[in-house]
């Protein structure tokens, strides 16, 4: 009989506030990378027309913090399984907010685009070590009534990032735009500091940090992106510049493949892609990832570019998607709480962003803004059920010790597929834009000075202010960005496919009403029962009785925990 010790009670269940109280500086720190996001998309436009950048930079202003998002994501996932994540989460909160105030004095487009880097870095941290710390202190079957919650906070930065955004721009300009986090950032560590209180990572051994397979991932991601970014716009597909990129990109993406499977501890467990939950998950994160950042990178465009709106009308516009989008969120995260059931909402909600990706692919400079903003709420209220929810399947179905691996790895490559996508879809959308604009433009003679000069700075590739253009040239740039920007939706369609047929594959496995931390420990104490079990084992031909690492004849002697006390010798029987 075995009966527990002090270190091995069951902590006391925690009340609701208890939960909040502890998850109250992640949940700042989220609101602060959801906000540095939003309250700059809006003004995106002006920002890059104001520093002279061209629609390519527009792409990799946002491609740049994305890709180190992706980049950093595993990374700080595997740190979080090897050391304390308490600190990991203050430090990504550290650069982050550094890379933000840095980004607010940016004086050209290449200088935004390095500072970006520094951004994304931080949320790459951000976003994989608030999901871990979460899911160490929420089981999975109660992770959606308080994520609920914290959705509805999250809505708050997320819908009034973009009007606070326009709002700054028109009234104080856009370098305000990266500073008003600030505050929060600070408040946020400060309450990390204070409230927040988790489990050290159980392990016997050094740690091993995989630098090589690091390296390896960086170079692969980064020369893939450049690769399909620049193409055919920089470099021809055949040139040897372009094969050059390629092969580089593949023999490091290989060459890091083949790293992670002798590593110690490695950056992407392979050992992970056994699990038919998490294979599935990252298909669909992958063909997700694409509609998600597409969607929050070019809609600004669409509004301010195809539509005339000031970054501040802009804002007002997105509401439909971001109601959708965490309206679904808050909701089927209740939902699946109370009747712990996933699979169908998740799968209504991959269908839904289908139609959704669909519907915005039908986008013109002047369809009736009801239309537009049924097409919003159709593909937000889509993405809002499935993004959070494949993060909770994975770490319901991962063993504790490789939760941040798996967490981290979700989201690293739903990243990095919305990374490449926006960049193809980018690539897209600056080529169709300029064919639509040459073909409107056949013929046209301009009359004016004011027309002679738009056309000029048309002809330089530039983002153009479109409220400054001669009405003529005007409708032309409105109709040339509302098409170009639809049929760059196009791209998202079959992906969006793919994540349905992924999530109909998923096994529906019951929610697990444990938090990690319990699940590692109901795993040390069995491990320790098991090696008290062999000691004893080992000892009986000398009846001996080990206890509690002390031998003694007599057990009455200790106060501790008794492992055994006695066992019948199987031979004494025959």
């Amino acid at each position: 009989m075995t009966t527990p010790s002090s270190s091995s009670i069951a902590e006391p269940v925690r009340s609701p506030r208890e939960v909040f109280t502890a998850i109250s500086g992640l949940v700042v720190g989220m609101f602060v990378a959801v906000l540095s996001g939003t309250v700059v998309s809006t003004s995106m436009p002006v920002i890059i027309a104001d520093l002279g950048g061209t629609q390519s930079q527009y792409t990799w202003v946002i491609t740049a913090s994305l890709l180190a998002t992706a980049v950093s994501t595993p990374i700080w996932g595997k740190l979080a399984d090897l050391v304390d994540r308490k600190i990991l989460v203050q430090l990504s909160l550290i650069i982050f907010t550094v890379g933000t105030v840095i980004a607010g004095f940016s004086t050209d487009t290449n200088m935004l685009i390095a500072v970006r880097v520094i951004q994304g870095i931080g949320v790459g941290g951000l976003m994989s070590l608030v999901m871990i710390a979460v899911a160490l202190i929420i089981s999975p079957r109660e992770r959606g009534k308080y994520m609920g919650v914290v959705g509805g906070i999250m809505a708050l930065g997320t819908i009034g990032g973009p009007l606070l955004g326009g709002l700054l721009t028109d009234v104080w300009g856009w370098r305000s735009n990266f500073f008003v986090g600030v505050p929060f950032a600070i408040l946020a560590i400060v309450l990390l500091q204070f409230t927040l209180h988790l489990p050290k990572p159980q392990r016997g051994t050094k740690v091993s940090i995989d630098y090589f397979g690091i390296v390896l991932l960086a170079v692969g991601v980064s020369t893939l992106l450049i690769w399909v970014s620049m193409g055919g716009s920089q470099f021809d597909w055949d040139s040897s510049t372009s094969i050059m990129l390629a092969v580089i990109a593949g023999v490091a993406i290989a060459a890091f493949i083949t790293v992670e499977f002798f590593v110690k501890e490695p950056i992407v467990p392979m050992s992970l892609f056994r699990n038919r939950t998490f294979t599935l998950s990252v298909i669909a994160s992958i063909a997700i990832g694409v509609s998600m950042f597409a969607t929050s990178v070019f809609l600004a465009q669409y509004f301010q570019l195809a539509r005339g709106a000031t970054p501040t009308e802009s804002g007002l516009m997105t509401i439909p998607m971001i109601i959708g989008q965490m309206g679904s969120s808050i909701i089927i995260g209740q939902l699946v709480s109370r009747f712990g059931k996933w699979k169908g909402w998740m799968l209504t909600g991959s269908v839904l962003t289908t139609v959704g990706v669909s519907l915005m692919a039908t986008l013109r400079y002047d369809t009736p803004f009801p239309l537009v903003a049924t097409y919003m709420f159709v593909l937000g209220a889509g993405l809002g059920m499935v993004m959070q929810n494949l993060t909770l399947i994975v770490q319901n179905d991962t063993a504790p010790q490789q939760l941040g691996a798996a967490s981290s790895n979700v989201n690293f490559f739903r990243t990095i597929a919305g990374t490449i996508g926006v960049t193809v879809m980018g690539a897209s959308l600056s080529t169709s834009v300029g064919n639509y604009i040459s073909d409107a433009l056949e013929g046209f003679t301009p009359t004016t000075p004011d027309e002679v000069d738009a056309l000029q700075h048309l002809a330089s590739g530039d983002v153009p202010k479109v409220t400054q253009l001669p009405d003529t040239i005007r409708a032309i740039v409105e109709g040339a960005y509302g098409h170009g920007i639809a049929d760059a939706f196009i791209i998202a369609i079959p992906l969006a496919v793919i994540a349905v047929i992924a999530i109909a594959f998923i096994r529906n496995k019951p929610l697990s009403t444990k938090n990690a931390a319990e699940q590692l420990r109901e795993q040390a104490e069995e491990s320790v029962l098991e090696v008290s079990e062999a000691e004893v084992g080992a000892t009986m031909s000398t009846g001996t009785i080990r206890i509690s690492g002390v031998e003694s004849a007599s057990p009455s002697t200790n106060t501790n925990s008794v492992t055994v006390l006695e066992r019948e010798d199987p031979g004494s029987r025959r």
